[in-house]
C-alpha cells in the first residue's frame, strides 16, 4: 500500500501524501467474496460522487470529506461510485484505498476491475502497476490481464502488453490459447499488427498453429489497410496445412474490400463456396456492404442487402448503421427508416447510433416534429438517448427560437435519468446567450450546473460573462461569481476568477474599439462569435 500511496502522491504532484497503511487491508479488499448487499442508496452514491468530483485536486483533503460517510458505506455503494466516477481515475483510486482500509470493509470482486479500467483508460499505468504490485498475487483475477492487453494496445505500448502476457504465469495464471488470442486481437485491432505477428512467430512452439490466430492477424492487416500482407498470411496458413474456415475467409474478404479490391474479394467468396464447400454467413457479406457505403453507392449496398435477405442472413448493427448513414447523407431518409424497421423485424435491435443518424438528418433540416417523434420512438424501443442525441435536438430547437420545446426536452431528459454534463449545459447556455431577452434563463442553467458541481467550460464562462456585461447586467454577474466562489468544487472556484478577470473589466468599459461595444450587435453576429459546440 505504501508504494501505491507514494506513486499517487508523485503523480498528482501534491505536497500531501496518503498515510501509509499495511498490506493487510489490501489483502482483505479482494480476498473475500462478500455477499451481495441490497441495491445501494442512490442519494448516498450521488453524494459520494459529488465529493470525488469536488475534491479531485491534488491538495484536497478527500479523506476528511469522506469520513462522514463511513457508517453508511457498503461494498455495493463503493462499486457504484467507482463505476459512475470512472472518468475521475485519481480520486477513484484514493476512494478505493480509503474504503479498503476501513475496519471490516471488503470491496466487491469487480471493483478492482472497474478501478483498473479507469486508471488504464487514463493511461495512468504507473499508478496501476503500483496498486497491483501491492496486492497479493492470489487475489488478482484472470480477467485483469485481457484488460491490460487492451489498455496497453490502445495506448500504443505493445511491449508492455506482451510483458503483461509473459508475466501471467508468475501470478498463477499459465497463459492459455484464449489469452494468446486475446493479446493478438488487442494488438491487431489497435494498429499494432506488426508486433502481433512478430510475437505470433516467436510463440509457435508454445501454442498450436490453428486458423484462429491467423484469422486475427489477417483482420489486423485489414485494419491498417494492407491487403497484400493479409493475402500472404492467408496463403501461408494454407501452405502449413491449416484449413481456412469461414471466419478466416471473412477476414481476408474484409481486408480486400478495405483495400479497394472488391473484384478479388468476390473471387475469394466464390472460392470458399466452390473449392472449400463453406457456407457464407452474414459477416461474409458485411465487408461488401460497408465498401458500397464507403463509395456512396446506395444501389450496390441495397443489392448486397437483397442477396443477404435471399439467404436469410441478417447484418449486424454496425453494418446496418453504415447503410442508414449513407441513405441519410443522400437524402433518402424514408428509405433509412425502412432499414430501421427491418432491423427490428429481423431481431437486430437498433442502437443509439442508428437513431442519432436519423436525428441528425432531421436536425439539419430543422424538422422539429419528426425529431421529437424520433425521441419518443427511442423511448418506446427502450433505447435511451445519449448526450449526442440531446445536444443535437437542443441546438436545433434553440436555433429556431423554440425555447419552450427545448425546455420540455430538458425536463424530459432529467425524467429519463440522463444527467447532463458540461457539454449539454453549454448547448443551452450558449444558445440562450444568442437569443434576445434570454440572458437570465442562461444564468439559471449556469447556476444549476454550478450547484450540481459540474465545472463549466472556460468558453461557457466567457460567453455568459460577456453577454451579461454587454447587457449591463453586472449584478447578475456578481451573483454568479459569488456562487462559484462558494462552490465545494475547487475547479469551479478557480473559474470564478474568469468572471471577474481583466478581460471582463475591459469588456465592462465598452469602449468604442471593442467588438461588443456595438449595441446593435444582432443575434446572427453573436452566434457567429460564439459557436455552439456539440
Amino acid at each position: 500500500m505504501k508504494s501505491a500511496a507514494r506513486s499517487l502522491a508523485s503523480a498528482a504532484a501534491s505536497p500531501r501524501r496518503l498515510p501509509p497503511r499495511g498490506p493487510r487491508g489490501l489483502r482483505r479488499v479482494c480476498s473475500a467474496s462478500p455477499e451481495p448487499d441490497p441495491c445501494p442508496d442512490p442519494q448516498l452514491v450521488g453524494a459520494l460522487c459529488r465529493v470525488l468530483s469536488d475534491f479531485r485536486g491534488p491538495g484536497h483533503d478527500l479523506r476528511a470529506a469522506l469520513r462522514g460517510f463511513e457508517p453508511r458505506l457498503t461494498p455495493a455503494a463503493a462499486s457504484a461510485v467507482l463505476r459512475r466516477c470512472r472518468n475521475l481515475p485519481v480520486p477513484s483510486l484514493r476512494f478505493f484505498l480509503y474504503a479498503a482500509a476501513l475496519p471490516g470493509f471488503s470491496h466487491l470482486p469487480d471493483s478492482l476491475l472497474v478501478l483498473a479500467n479507469s486508471l488504464a483508460a487514463a493511461r495512468l499505468f504507473p499508478l496501476l502497476r503500483s496498486l497491483l504490485s501491492d496486492l497479493p498475487r492470489s487475489v488478482l483475477p484472470r480477467d485483469l490481464f485481457p484488460l491490460l492487453f487492451r489498455a496497453y494496445a490502445r495506448a500504443g505500448l505493445p511491449d508492455d502488453a506482451i510483458r503483461a502476457f509473459s508475466s501471467m504465469e508468475g501470478f498463477g495464471f499459465p497463459p492459455t490459447s484464449a489469452d494468446f488470442h486475446s493479446l493478438l486481437f488487442a494488438l491487431s485491432h489497435n494498429g499494432l499488427v506488426e508486433h502481433a505477428e512478430a510475437f505470433f512467430r516467436e510463440s509457435v512452439t508454445q501454442f498450436d498453429v490453428a486458423a484462429k490466430p491467423y484469422t486475427i492477424l489477417i483482420s489486423g492487416w485489414a485494419v491498417v489497410t494492407k491487403p497484400e500482407n493479409a493475402r500472404k498470411l492467408f496463403n501461408e496458413m494454407v501452405e502449413r496445412g491449416v484449413k481456412p474456415d469461414v471466419p478466416a475467409y471473412n477476414a481476408l474478404i474484409d481486408a480486400l474490400c478495405r483495400g479497394g479490391d472488391v473484384a478479388l474479394a468476390q473471387e475469394q467468396l466464390k472460392d470458399m463456396q466452390w473449392s472449400r464447400g463453406l457456407v457464407p454467413d452474414a459477416a461474409t457479406y458485411g465487408p461488401f456492404l460497408r465498401s458500397a457505403c464507403a463509395s456512396k453507392d446506395a444501389r450496390a449496398a441495397l443489392r448486397v442487402l437483397d442477396r443477404m435477405r435471399a439467404r436469410d442472413l441478417t447484418p449486424n448493427v454496425f453494418t446496418y448503421n453504415a447503410v442508414i448513414r449513407l441513405l441519410c447523407e443522400l437524402g433518402e431518409v424514408d428509405e433509412a427508416y425502412n432499414i430501421l424497421c427491418e432491423m427490428a423485424a429481423r431481431g437486430e435491435k437498433p442502437d443509439v447510433w442508428s437513431y442519432n443518424t436519423l436525428l441528425n438528418a432531421h436536425c439539419k433540416l430543422k424538422e422539429v416534429n419528426k425529431a421529437l417523434r424520433l425521441i419518443a420512438r427511442m423511448d418506446k424501443d427502450s433505447c435511451l438517448p445519449d448526450r449526442h442525441s440531446y445536444n443535437m435536438i437542443l441546438k436545433m430547437l434553440i436555433s429556431i427560437g423554440r425555447i419552450d420545446r427545448a425546455i420540455e426536452v430538458w425536463d424530459g431528459m432529467e425524467k429519463r435519468g440522463f444527467h447532463p454534463g458540461a457539454a449539454t449545459y453549454a448547448v443551452m447556455i450558449h444558445g440562450l446567450c444568442c437569443k434576445k431577452g434570454r440572458a437570465e434563463e442562461a444564468c439559471s442553467y449556469f447556476l444549476r450546473m454550478v450547484d450540481d458541481g459540474i465545472p463549466p467550460y472556460l468558453a461557457t464562462c466567457q460567453v455568459l460573462r460577456d453577454r451579461l456585461l454587454r447587457l449591463g447586467l453586472r449584478d447578475d454577474l456578481e451573483v454568479l461569481t459569488d456562487r462559484m466562489r462558494r462552490s465545494t468544487s475547487c475547479k469551479i472556484q478557480d473559474l470564478a476568477s474568469v468572471m471577474c478577470s481583466k478581460g471582463a473589466e475591459e469588456t465592462k468599459s465598452l469602449n468604442g474599439d471593442h467588438e461588443f461595444a456595438r449595441v446593435n450587435l444582432d443575434e446572427s453576429q453573436w452566434r457567429e462569435k460564439w459557436k455552439i459546440g456539440d
